[in-house]
């Protein structure tokens, strides 16, 4: 019988903990010829074009992916503007802005933080969970001890903005989902790097005046965003409990992983997720951004109104995506 030691040596799985992801892509025949200029690439819901910018300085300067998503992420993270993403989002029905964010790097490693309080940077800590804990997803109270006790802040994450905007809501206590509402909601993000790595994150504040305790699709690998190095990445925005129940991003890789292109294979999973639920559909907004190893790009949505960043062969540009249904 062959011992650990043995098997890590002899085995694919040994060259990839040594660092080689390129053999593992060969000889698992998943590995792709990217076209001509499309590495490096970087693509996030939305129009994040400074989040894109913020990674492509990363990525053009020969940085990893897994770094530059984190750096685009974190730029939404940090404007008091955004109010569906960490300081400055709106809060729960209770007051309290709750964040959820997740991460994945191109060995398929991931970290998450659900409902953390307080934290400037959840794609920060779900990075450190990753790399520094033997967790995948860490929450609540849980998650913000061991933020601080990796050196983060605690700060007051309600903008007076958003404290005006709750206490307005206050007065009816009335959650009623507005499809695009101002054109941006929940920034995922995924990038592939000069050397084919592919990485992905995905960070929100959640539903606006949402149940106290309530945690979206964002932190959910395979939900909010998935990343798999030998085919490609997804992630989405919009109705978190739509996207939870029918794992998207993950469904997405596959079916590129059975051939489809990256547009394609969004259009498949927007299709299925509309004829298992329709009147849900019908009703509110999922959209997904997508890359494949090749560095071609897809993006796809319920509805008209959603639209993305993609820094691509030197140029920053917002897109319209199409949708299945028409205004």
């Amino acid at each position: 019988m062959k011992t650990r030691r043995q098997f890590l040596q002899n085995s694919l799985l040994g060259a990839m903990v040594a660092g080689s992801g390129d053999l593992w892509a060969k000889t698992a025949g998943f590995f792709e010829r990217p076209e001509k200029g499309a590495l490096p690439v970087v693509i996030a819901t939305w129009d994040n074009r400074e989040a894109t910018a913020a990674a492509w300085q990363i990525l053009s300067n020969g940085g990893r992916a897994l770094d530059a998503v984190e750096a685009g992420a974190r730029i939404p993270e940090a404007d008091p503007d955004d109010t569906s993403v960490g300081y400055g989002g709106f809060p729960d029905r209770d007051g309290h802005v709750t964040l959820d964010a997740c991460i994945m790097d191109e060995f398929g490693n991931a970290g998450s933080v659900g409902f953390l309080e307080h934290i400037m940077h959840p794609i920060s800590v779900a990075r450190r969970v990753m790399e520094k804990t033997p967790h995948v997803m860490l929450a609540g109270e849980g998650a913000l001890q061991f933020a601080l006790s990796e050196g983060f802040q605690k700060e007051n994450m309600l903008t007076e903005t958003a404290r005006k905007a709750w206490e307005e809501w206050k007065v009816k206590s009335e959650y009623k989902p507005v499809i695009n509402i101002e054109r941006h909601d929940t920034i995922g993000i995924v990038a592939m790097d000069a050397r084919q790595r592919i990485a992905g994150a995905c960070t929100t504040s959640g539903m606006a005046f949402k149940m106290r305790g309530r945690i979206g699709d964002s932190p959910i690998i395979g939900a909010g965003m998935f990343a798999d190095n030998e085919v490609g990445a997804a992630a989405a925005t919009g109705l978190g409990e739509l996207v939870l129940k029918t794992l998207g991003s993950f469904l997405i890789v596959e079916e590129m992983r059975r051939g489809k292109h990256p547009q394609k294979a969004a259009e498949e999973v927007i299709r299925r997720l509309a004829r298992k639920y329709p009147k849900d559909a019908a009703d509110n907004q999922i959209g997904y951004v997508v890359l494949d190893k090749r560095g071609r790009h897809g993006a796809y949505s319920l509805h008209p109104g959603f639209n993305y960043a993609i820094f691509q062969r030197d140029e920053n540009i917002v897109k319209e995506a199409g949708s299945l249904f028409l205004k």
